[in-house]
């Protein structure tokens, strides 16, 4: 999860520079990337023993290939193009939260005082950067953009914790070369067309390093990592990793001109830090006599 929290840190500001440089457009780039990964897992998968799927566990994958690759690459491509990637990468932070908020909703977890308050505090910082997206002040922002970040950390929320045990069920290059395959489908009649005016020339002269970047190294290998701890971790661990991401991201995205730190950014994000912070801290806190033990998955 280390290496997964380092690499998504980069993906926010180097998506973004890409996308600015007007080479690749939001639908093109998802489709390209899905695509690619789509390649890479069915090659994986030729040198390694075939594992058959359940006809039912095929459709379960379908549907966790809309969640967790479609519509999350999208709405993140989508709104790391509108927005600021440090506004990104903050809003991101609350997948903790809403991994906790969900499992609690499935009978899988259980609220206590310290994961309420975590969960309010880290809910009210992330509608706080949501909303600065409208702020004059700040240039680099988008409200719309904020909110399809928003909705990433959602959908990757519901992909944790819903398809967590059919994850655990299959190896990782098989569940991969099913999702990246199906998605790749899915997202065809969008990114066609995108895809056939793209000037792949004018990509390779001036902007071939980070389409590499964003193309390989965060779609194929992350994926493997977060897969992996998914089928042998909790999912609110496995996600404590997202605060890597906006240091990261800040860093880069200052350093690089993108974007600008603002006072306000900073005190929203220590107020998601807190929650975080709170909501981990409790799975370290015994509980006490008179509370009940937490269910297990069901």
């Amino acid at each position: 999860m280390l290496g997964v929290g380092v690499i998504f840190g980069l993906l926010s500001p180097v998506s973004k520079a890409l996308l600015d440089s007007g080479l690749i457009s939001p639908a093109g780039l998802m489709m390209t990337r899905t695509a690619g990964a789509a390649a890479a897992f069915w090659t994986a998968s030729l040198f390694v023993r075939r594992e058959p799927v359940a006809l039912r566990d095929r459709l379960s994958l379908f549907f966790a290939a809309l969640l967790g690759i479609v519509l999350n690459q999208g709405s993140f491509i989508l709104g790391v193009s509108m927005t600021s990637p440090i506004d990104g990468s903050i809003i991101d932070t609350i997948v903790p939260l809403l991994v906790l908020a969900l499992s609690v909703l499935l009978g899988m977890d259980r609220f206590t005082r310290l994961k309420i308050t975590g969960l309010v505090l880290g809910m009210a910082g992330a509608v706080a950067v949501v909303l600065a997206g409208a702020s004059s002040s700040h240039a680099h922002s988008h409200l719309w953009g904020n909110v399809m970040i928003f909705l990433c950390a959602c959908v990757t929320s519901v992909y944790m914790v819903w398809f967590k045990r059919l994850i655990a069920k299959y190896r990782i290059t098989t569940v991969l070369r099913w999702l990246y395959c199906a998605a790749a489908v899915m997202a065809l009649p969008f990114g066609i067309g995108p895809i056939v005016h793209t000037d792949f020339a004018a990509i390779a002269r001036h902007a071939l390093f980070p389409t590499l970047f964003v193309l390989t190294v965060p779609t194929y290998i992350p994926n493997l990592m977060l897969n992996y701890a998914l089928k042998t971790v909790q999912p609110t661990v496995s996600s404590i990793y997202t605060y890597l991401q906006p240091v990261l991201a800040i860093a880069i995205s200052v350093g690089m001109g993108l974007d600008k730190l603002h006072a306000d950014t900073v005190i929203f994000a220590l107020v998601i830090f807190v929650g975080v912070g709170l909501v981990l801290r409790s799975y370290t806190v015994k509980p006490r006599q008179a509370d009940p033990p937490a269910a297990g998955p069901h």
